[in-house]
């Protein structure tokens, strides 16, 4: 096969699940499909991340000039695509256009693209650049959407999602849970730990925290703990974002949580590892990469029972309804006074995120292209 993937998502110096998604989908695509030939395309806004690629892959570099190119290769990066006479095209960031003898496949990670434009709106900020933004993504999404012959996307519950606010054919939606990156591996050794926690000013045992997902649920069931385990351990967030909700600040300033903004991937390895446990409430998850990070590098997971955690995290969690703040707070109480009990969630993480791997996913992707060739042409 000739496979086209747009990865313009590695040449734009961005950072989040997206990205990850497609940093590491690739090369393990690449490794699994040595018999197939590959085009990647991405453009010149930032280098492109992947180096060292093999002889059955070609990189092509679109000319970035500014923001309206992006745009443009949206909508004309098709043209370059049929010159490569592509069998199967994959768009693995929400949307895109494959040129006309190929098969296209996407990857819709939620539903937030082809909700209703007013309830897309209604959950931004009302700025003009936010506006047209989301109603841009709401246009592209839907209309490639209707295009596709396949989508992927991350979980049951973002399928059945996807399937609610949609007419796709639900024998053309598949829904795979992909793994963390690869690298990913739990910190042992005493001088690495010792050296994040003297960076980062971590003086006491900690709970780990993703300061975007719902913090304020952890914050109010911080003070319902015993005086004593709030003594003897503090709450450490990390954040993508430099303004997280306010409730992060506020225990900030009340002295019983640090927040950690974008730290290297080699320092969140060593804060899993080190944390007494791992706590996620958050309201809506379409997969919940975070939770297989933190199993993996051996973290406890204390978590909300929305979206797709229960389907991510299997019996490798302990969870509660979002809005139980009591029960959170018994889970984190369970975990920082029962060793048994934290060993055995630590335990049940390994096998839980073991499952889960980058090949797995690319030779499940590779089994889609394949049956995608068989469709005929829309």
């Amino acid at each position: 096969m000739r496979i086209g993937l747009d990865v313009r998502y590695l040449s734009h110096g961005l950072v989040g699940g997206v990205h990850r998604y497609i940093l590491h989908l690739v090369p393990a695509l690449i490794q699994a499909g040595a018999q197939h030939t590959f085009y990647l395309y991405a453009d010149t806004k930032r280098p492109f991340e992947l180096t060292g690629l093999p002889d059955h892959v070609t990189v092509r570099l679109l000319p970035y000039r500014n923001a309206l190119s992006s745009i443009y290769h949206d909508w004309f990066m098709r043209r370059t695509m049929a010159a490569d006479r592509l069998d199967v095209v994959h768009f693995p960031a929400n949307y895109g256009f494959g040129p006309p003898g190929a098969r296209t496949i996407l990857t819709l990670h939620d539903q937030i693209n082809i909700l209703p434009l007013r309830e897309i709106i209604r959950g931004h900020r009302k700025q003009a650049r936010t506006i047209a933004m989301m109603t841009y993504l709401h246009f592209c999404t839907t209309s490639a959407l209707r295009r596709a012959h396949y989508v992927i996307t991350v979980s049951n519950y973002s399928r059945d999602r996807i399937l609610e606010n949609s007419h796709f054919d639900p024998e053309r939606i598949v829904a795979w849970i992909y793994a963390p990156s690869p690298n990913l591996r739990r910190i042992e050794d005493p001088t690495a730990l010792a050296d994040v926690r003297q960076r980062h000013g971590l003086e006491k045992p900690f709970v780990l925290a993703d300061g975007v997902k719902n913090p304020a649920a952890l914050v109010n069931a911080w003070k319902q703990l015993p005086d004593d385990l709030r003594q003897q351990h503090q709450i450490v967030f990390f954040s993508r974002i430099p303004t997280p909700p306010e409730a992060v600040f506020e225990a900030q300033a009340a002295g019983y949580a640090r927040l950690l903004v974008r730290p290297s991937d080699a320092d969140l390895m060593a804060l899993y590892s080190m944390a007494q446990a791992f706590v996620f409430p958050s309201w809506i998850e379409g997969l919940g990469l975070p939770l297989l990070e933190a199993m993996t590098c051996g973290a406890p997971v204390i978590a909300s029972n929305r979206g797709s955690i229960p389907e991510v995290a299997g019996d490798a969690a302990l969870m509660t309804d979002v809005d139980d703040i009591e029960g959170l707070a018994r889970n984190i109480t369970t975990v920082l006074t029962d060793p048994e009990e934290a060993k055995r969630l630590r335990q049940r993480g390994y096998a839980r995120a073991a499952y889960f791997s980058w090949d797995r996913t690319a030779q499940r992707y590779l089994e889609l292209y394949e049956r995608a060739l068989k469709m005929p042409l829309n």
